[in-house]
């Protein structure tokens, strides 16, 4: 196709808005809506799904070495959980700092009786492993228990179980509601400017008996369902970036401190972004295109 063609194309297509418009207000308005609503609640779940991970990164597995080891032994025993698979990461804890911890999370009134145990700390030196993925901790703890100078290796197996069942159902949920509104979105978007085509249905049958060819008639209605998508999207667009921001801004140190961590502003927001802008315009000529179709047979 010729640029001069193109263009023509591209500024007809943009009359076409200006001709109908109260049909391309209501198309517009129903795609902002609809994106917004997509766009809000993409949001909620990649936080959602941030936090299950921060949730998940914290699980360890901790390998009680045996009180007779040696200091010899525990240098070997370390170099032997290193080379596992799937370990990412080991921390030794000392049977003090272990001491400390639990003082620590008894609280003042209880750290007295405690203190007494310095001379005789019956607790184990510990080496805590972090697995490359979450997922995958139970393999290391179970690989870790053939080693020697173990005493036991604990990470809290009913709890991790129930913890990573409890993510898996949330994450397939949230999965299932985010397509679902995106198809919703997409089907009331693509009726709404179907409408806006349909109610021109007899300037496009002139159009076809005066000897205009298809490509000829539906590349205006092309550009035209791209700006209804596209335009659609721009609030959405800036709701996204603009109230993200202002509540990252404002709420995001106070959930830290509860254990609740947001996903960054960027580059987030500009993903989600792009997403909405994708389905404004993907749907926007999707409506017009199947539209004008049914239309070209006369």
């Amino acid at each position: 196709m010729k640029g001069r063609t193109l263009l023509r194309h591209g500024k007809e297509g943009m009359k076409n808005l200006g001709r109908n418009g109260w049909m391309s207000f209501a198309s517009i308005s129903a795609v902002t809506i609809m994106l917004l609503v997509v766009g809000v609640f993409i949001l909620l779940i990649m936080n959602m799904n941030h936090f299950m991970d921060s949730v998940e990164e914290d699980v360890e597995v901790r390998v009680y070495i045996e009180l007779t080891a040696s200091d010899a032994d525990q240098e070997e025993l370390k170099s032997e959980l290193q080379q596992l698979k799937h370990v990412k990461d080991i921390t030794y804890l000392s049977k003090d700092e272990g001491l400390d911890q639990l003082i620590a999370s008894l609280g003042e009134e209880n750290k007295e009786v405690f203190e007494s145990l310095r001379e005789e700390n019956p607790l184990n030196d510990v080496f805590v492993l972090q697995a490359t993925d979450p997922q995958l901790t139970a393999k290391v703890a179970d690989q870790a228990e053939t080693l020697p100078h173990i005493d036991k290796v604990d990470y809290g197996k009913q709890v991790v179980d129930q913890l990573f069942n409890v993510t898996k159902v949330f994450r397939t949920i949230g999965v299932i509601l985010v397509l679902g509104l995106m198809f919703t979105a997409m089907f009331l978007i693509s009726n709404t400017i179907k409408l806006t085509i349909v109610a021109r249905q007899n300037e496009i049958q002139i159009m076809k008996l005066v000897g205009a060819t298809n490509g000829f008639i539906r590349w205006p209605f092309f550009i035209e369902g791209l700006l209804l998508g596209a335009i659609g999207a721009v609030v959405p667009i800036a709701v996204v970036m603009g109230g993200y921001h202002y509540l990252y801004a404002n709420f995001a140190d106070r959930l830290r401190l509860q254990f609740a961590e947001m996903v960054p502003v960027y580059p987030m927001t500009i993903q989600v972004s792009l997403i909405l802008l994708a389905m404004g315009t993907i749907v926007g000529v999707w409506g017009s295109i199947a539209s004008v179709r049914k239309f070209l047979k006369v």
